[in-house]
């Protein structure tokens, strides 16, 4: 899960109606809490504590990401990722979204895996055996736009009737972790069939 596709920015439909439109009770997942546990030292209860005392069911994703951030134990590494990710158990638990649900309203579902190449030879992996592909699941893919900063290398396209997908290659030591990130599904029914799609195309590499 990205924490840069995780914030309110385009983002038109407000937490009443989000609330409205998903049934209340804890969805979160329960991996999601316990990795939040054990960075943060705090159990699920003093969360929920926090974002109650301030007022979190009635506010944004932003503002929730904000009250997250400012609970976090000061010696946590990469505090701002794993607010994104406390106020998202938040919201599934308060039924402001469901799992694989962004703060937009719409849906995303991703899969990794770990290949012994460096980040620019796994995004050529990729290319070389699916970037020929015309669609996936039945949806037109779009022109791919490859692009690379100084700790990532990406490959980019659009689904026709689909969202967005991104293949990301990140360095872990000799070896890199080679993700596909799909934004922007319009429902959750088909996120289960889209996971194992693309966990069939990265096995094939």
């Amino acid at each position: 899960m990205s924490a840069a596709s995780q914030n309110d920015a385009g983002s038109n439909t407000g937490p009443e109606n989000r609330a409205s439109q998903q049934p209340t009770g804890n969805r979160t997942r329960a991996g999601n809490v316990e990795a939040l546990e054990r960075a943060t030292g705090r159990p699920w209860s003093d969360w929920l504590r926090v974002f109650e005392a301030a007022g979190a069911r009635e506010a944004g994703h932003t503002e929730i990401a904000r009250v997250a951030r400012a609970a976090m134990p000061e010696d946590l590494q990469n505090p701002d990722w794993w607010a994104q990710s406390a106020a998202i158990a938040f919201e599934q638990h308060a039924g402001l979204r469901v799992p694989g649900q962004s703060s937009s309203g719409t849906f995303r579902v991703g899969a990794s895996r770990t290949l012994p190449l460096d980040r620019d030879a796994a995004i050529e992996a990729w290319a070389a055996a699916h970037g020929g592909r015309s669609e996936h699941l039945g949806h037109a893919a779009g022109e791919a736009r490859r692009s690379r900063t100084d700790k990532r290398s990406f490959l980019r396209f659009d689904l026709e009737g689909a969202g967005r997908v991104e293949v990301s290659a990140t360095p872990k030591g000799e070896k890199t972790s080679l993700a596909v990130s799909q934004d922007g599904l319009a429902d959750g029914e088909r996120i289960e069939e889209w996971r194992a799609h693309w966990k069939s195309l990265l096995a094939e590499l």
